[in-house]
């Protein structure tokens, strides 16, 4: 690995296989992953259908362009619309590149509503929606922008689940509000719901579009498939990626047929969006959640999940605070001195697969599929390691 780029804080483990919920190393050591690839694997690893469906796919259409239609990318988004109660589909290859098109779309909108004041891009304090300057510029956390300005104009932020904060900002300037219900890269933030609510009513009022970022939250990780069932607010335009293709390169943005036409032949493209193979995997997918019911087994997870983190906090309070989240997405936050990363990577050598994320948090994103003893055994080794601290 000598020469890939070292934009990247890599931990000195190489994967070779997964299968299910186990992934090995080059070394032959076997992990139970909690963190999916951060949030993508949602079936597991090397689940059989999706690969039964790449490899098929494969023999078939592996790319074909845009400038022609294919079967797996039309069934997909009819899939799709119908799962989300939304009308269009754009595929691209991944969540910030379905923000950024989520984000020309606003702004085309308002442009052909005859509306070109509306330039604004609102987003929320905590928000992480990606790395291309778009979305960069949609991201509140400063760390991520150092050194890439100027980040460009028509951006500005409210106080996430501020809601006087929120209809102070959202003014007759802003072309689109775009929220994470659960923010995940800072910390696991949920979103409360009469936030959501008081951000549909006023986009309603001022004509802005209300668009939910779902990439890591969505796709059924919190038990319902989008993740604003669960907060039953309705954006006009919703993003996801991840877990869609169960860990291929996928990503979308939907809208309603309203918010559809800002984007016209011309005004945005992709080349590998919607290729055939990601396509099928992600069509596989949602054959697999509606054969086994994965909804319901994600909420009962989930139950289970944070009855086990509340235990662990209430056990050793010294190291561990109440945790955050929803469904098969939570945060256990770690109190200081100690470290989130620390406790990482002491549970990586002892053969678990966490991730950290913002407010000193042990981030746990595992495969849809996980079971109770499996969440048992993770969270055995985050007790076994707050023991010795």
């Amino acid at each position: 690995m000598s020469h890939l780029l070292q934009n990247y804080r890599r931990a000195d483990v190489t994967m070779v296989r997964g299968e299910g919920l186990i992934v090995t190393d080059s070394e032959g050591k076997t992990y139970l992953d909690c963190i999916a690839g951060i949030a993508c694997c949602a079936l597991g690893h090397a689940h059989p259908a999706i690969a039964a469906a790449v490899a098929e796919q494969a023999t078939k259409l592996v790319h074909a362009s845009n400038l022609f239609g294919h079967e797996p990318s039309a069934t997909l988004a009819d899939e799709l619309a119908k799962r989300t109660d939304l009308d269009r589909v754009f595929f691209c290859n991944s969540g910030t590149e379905a923000n950024e098109a989520a984000i020309k779309l606003a702004r085309k909108y308002q442009w052909r509503a005859g509306h070109p004041e509306k330039l604004t891009i609102l987003a929320c304090t905590g928000s992480f929606h990606g790395r291309t300057f778009g979305a960069l510029a949609a991201t509140s956390t400063e760390a991520y922008k150092e050194g890439f300005g100027p980040m460009p104009a028509g951006f500005g932020f409210t106080p996430f689940n501020d809601i006087d904060g929120l209809k102070k900002n959202l003014d007759g300037n802003v072309a689109a509000f775009i929220v994470e219900p659960i923010q995940g890269e800072s910390g696991v933030n949920v979103a409360d719901p009469a936030f959501l609510l008081a951000a549909r009513k006023l986009c309603d009022e001022t004509g802005a579009l209300l668009i939910f970022d779902e990439i890591q939250c969505g796709s059924g990780r919190l038990g319902t498939f989008c993740a604003y069932e669960r907060f039953g607010v309705k954006p006009d335009v919703l993003t996801m990626a991840k877990a869609l293709g169960n860990g291929l390169p996928i990503g979308a943005m939907l809208c309603t047929e309203a918010a559809s036409t800002g984007l016209q032949p011309g005004d945005h493209g992709s080349t590998f969006g919607g290729s055939p193979v990601p396509c099928a995997a992600a069509l596989a997918h949602l054959r697999v959640r509606d054969e086994t019911d994965l909804q319901a087994h994600v909420l009962a997870r989930e139950e289970h999940l944070f009855a086990g983190l509340h235990a662990l906090a209430n056990a050793h309070p010294g190291v561990y605070a109440a945790p955050r989240g929803m469904g098969l997405l939570a945060a256990l936050p770690v109190v200081a001195p100690h470290e989130a990363g620390a406790i990482v990577a002491e549970a990586r050598a002892r053969g678990v697969l966490f991730g950290t994320a913002g407010g000193n948090s042990v981030r746990i994103a595992p495969p849809l599929v996980i079971t109770d003893a499996q969440l048992d055994a993770a969270l055995a080794v985050l007790g076994e390691i707050a023991k010795g601290l």
